[in-house]
């Protein structure tokens, strides 16, 4: 599996995708901030419905240097109300440099803030691995007190077959997208490919989901309204053309394999593993 970011090959290509939560959306100008990955754009504002359909959901905001809190990506309430799943590039590089402290950042959830125990971070990226890649870029943290929300239930395996697919999902995005104008965004797309398994057991879906910089972490659903992916990272990130399941895709990690066993294991432990 191609690491996260430019400069080393993915899928065949000489191109890679690039984790969207490190970014700074102010580095593009308006008119690429609010340009859609594909020419169809279905998404639109969440709505109160909405959240009460896709439990947990939840903004991972972290401080600038300066101090400043910064909306940074999408994160999820799962199994307990102190668990919390989000991507492990809001926190390493694609060598796995940190790039920001737990201490720095704080979960959001229903209009209250809650802090990380700062020791509590537990990477998908096995010992002695060198590199961050799309099926290990997980990771789970632990809050200093239970949020006052209804966390998502624990996902089961999703049973979708290696190969070419048309699978209907749902994107939830309570972080929103760089691409998009609202303050978060809800769209139905597809799962068009399920790679074989990778790192920690773990096969990649291609979708063709719109997102943009800030977009990582969100939520893949089924019809059903079961959580069955969280999303890593795109390729040719904020450059507008048709779907290309080779050249031009959204990658999203299937919650199953190493990400799954450690929720299990939190969850028989009470949140505390």
């Amino acid at each position: 599996m191609g690491l996260l970011v430019a400069g080393l090959a993915l899928a065949g290509v000489a191109r890679a995708e690039q984790p969207q939560a490190t970014r700074s959306q102010d580095r593009a100008g308006p008119s690429r901030r609010l340009a859609a990955l594909y020419p169809q754009d279905g998404r639109r504002d969440l709505t109160g419905g909405d959240f009460d359909r896709f439990r947990g959901a939840g903004i991972l905001w972290c401080r600038s240097r300066d101090g400043v809190p910064q909306k940074a990506a999408a994160a999820w309430l799962i199994g307990d109300p102190s668990t919390v799943v989000l991507n492990a590039h809001n926190f390493r590089d694609r060598r796995l440099a940190v790039t920001r402290s737990v201490a720095d950042c704080y979960f959001q959830i229903g209009g209250r803030n809650y802090d990380f125990e700062p020791d509590s971070l537990v990477l998908g990226t096995a010992p002695g691995a060198d590199g961050l890649h799309i099926t290990d870029d997980w990771a789970i943290l632990r809050l200093t007190r239970p949020a006052e929300a209804v966390p998502q239930p624990l996902p089961d395996p999703p049973d979708l077959p290696i190969g070419d697919i048309a699978l209907p999902v749902t994107m939830v995005s309570p972080a929103g997208h760089g691409n998009y104008r609202g303050p978060n965004s809800l769209e139905r797309c597809a799962i068009r490919r399920i790679d074989q398994p990778s790192e920690d057991a773990i096969r990649r879906a291609r979708h063709d989901c719109n997102d943009g910089y800030g977009g990582s972490g969100s939520g893949l659903f089924d019809e059903a309204g079961r959580l069955i992916a969280l999303q890593s990272a795109s390729l040719a990130m904020n450059s507008r053309s048709r779907f290309d399941i080779e050249f031009h895709y959204g990658s999203a990690l299937l919650f199953e394999g190493g990400l799954l066993a450690a929720l299990r294991g939190r969850a028989e432990a009470g949140g505390r593993r």
